[in-house]
């Protein structure tokens, strides 16, 4: 059946993944983004980018601008791909199409770092050392080296490692400025997993696990393998039972470094959680959709028994691995090795922008390696303008929850 899709955001990595799949699948896809320059613009994919103020700017004004295009659309399903979910679940009752979110009672429980620590330790699962401090003076007493985090933060936005007592000041007094609290978690060893999965109330429908091969810019991962461990799938199952979690939640934790343990019996240790989907292509392409599985539970629609995620699946997104590079020959090297298909790429297969029956899709490529090859430090033009088009500001969280 052909629905028409309205995507919540159109700037961000996972609407760009979304919206692909969800065309191929036969969908037409509409998304809200405040600007046309975003990654889902340069697609064929997508139908029609409406208008919407930044929602961390203005998130009563995003939602007022959500619900007008699904009014002139005329929409089927609404799906939350960034932080909207939050406003989204506190407003649900407002939304008449089909949509798939937590209830709100559940989402506070994960949207800020505090309460999902929180929420980790209450259930017993898996979490480094957290400590919470609610003045400078409580912070410096953590023994460096620690991660400082704000409770509310997209992407690493919200984040510094600090490795002496002037670090973890600085960080300390930058995040209590907007908070009355702060997390410091000590650093693990070991590389980190994306998982990802779908509820419908309570009930695990699907889900999906990858490493992270390659770092790209802004700690985002230019290349994955997908890794479906059995301890990560207990973690989810056990997180969204326990919340009645509805649609999409997420987390990353790190995996443990234990020497000659098989990867598929090492622990993991959960560092971040997000109440939505995360870049589903790797899941996809592992012969898990996410989406799919999203759309139908929004629909009501009975789901199979989940299947189990195909190992060793290699994805990369080369738009990230450009923008992460260091200097001029960097930006050629990843270039020359998409193009030939070798290191990284070998076996691999594009998940941001494939290139498949959508020319469009290499603007954003060969803009950012135009950018870098100019001015090597171009990438943070590229990165924070797309995020702070949809991510949650502590002024924002205020605002929704207040």
């Amino acid at each position: 059946m052909r629905l028409r899709l309205l995507l919540t955001d159109g700037t961000g990595l996972t609407s760009r993944q979304v919206a692909t799949q969800a065309a191929t699948a036969g969908h037409a896809v509409d998304v809200l983004a405040p600007t046309r320059l975003g990654p889902a613009s340069f697609t064929r994919h997508v139908r029609r980018v409406h208008a919407c103020p930044p929602f961390g700017r203005d998130p009563e004004g995003w939602l007022e601008a959500c619900l007008g295009a699904l009014r002139e659309g005329r929409h089927d399903v609404l799906v939350p791909t960034q932080e909207q979910v939050s406003i989204l679940a506190r407003d649900a009752s407002r939304v008449d199409v089909a949509l798939a979110v937590p209830p709100f009672e559940a989402l506070l429980r994960v949207q800020d770092k505090v309460a999902a620590a929180a929420t980790l330790a209450e259930l017993g699962l898996p979490h480094p050392t957290t400590v919470v401090a609610r003045s400078v003076d409580e912070a410096l007493r953590a023994v460096a080296p620690v991660f400082v985090k704000a409770p509310i933060g997209t992407a690493s936005a919200g984040v510094r490692r600090a490795d002496d007592d002037a670090s973890l000041r600085a960080a300390a007094e930058k995040f209590l400025c907007e908070a009355d609290a702060v997390v410091l978690q000590r650093p693990l060893e070991g590389p980190l997993v994306m998982a990802q999965s779908v509820f419908d109330r309570g009930r695990l429908v699907a889900w999906h696990a990858n490493v992270r091969a390659r770092e790209g810019v802004g700690g985002g991962a230019s290349a994955k393998q997908s890794l479906p461990l059995p301890a990560i799938r207990d973690a989810l199952d056990r997180l969204g039972s326990a919340l009645g979690w509805h649609g999409a939640l997420s987390f990353d934790a790190i995996l443990a470094n234990e020497g000659t343990v098989p990867l598929v019996a090492r622990g993991v240790s959960i560092i971040d959680v997000n109440p939505r989907l995360v870049e589903p292509g790797n899941a996809w392409r592992a012969g898990v959709d996410l989406v799919g599985a999203l759309v139908a539970v929004s629909r009501g629609e009975a789901i199979d028994p989940p299947p189990w995620p195909v190992p060793d699946v290699r994805t990369h997104q080369l738009l990230l691995a450009v923008l992460g590079a260091t200097d001029r020959r960097g930006v050629a090297r990843e270039l020359a090795g998409a193009l030939a298909r070798r290191g990284p790429y070998a076996r691999s297969v594009e998940e941001l922008t494939p290139l498949r029956r959508d020319p469009l899709a290499a603007v954003p490529v060969a803009a950012a390696a135009a950018a870098m090859l100019a001015t090597p430090g171009a990438a943070r033009c590229f990165t924070g303008g797309a995020t702070a088009a949809y991510a949650l500001t502590p002024a924002a969280w205020r605002t929704i929850v207040g």
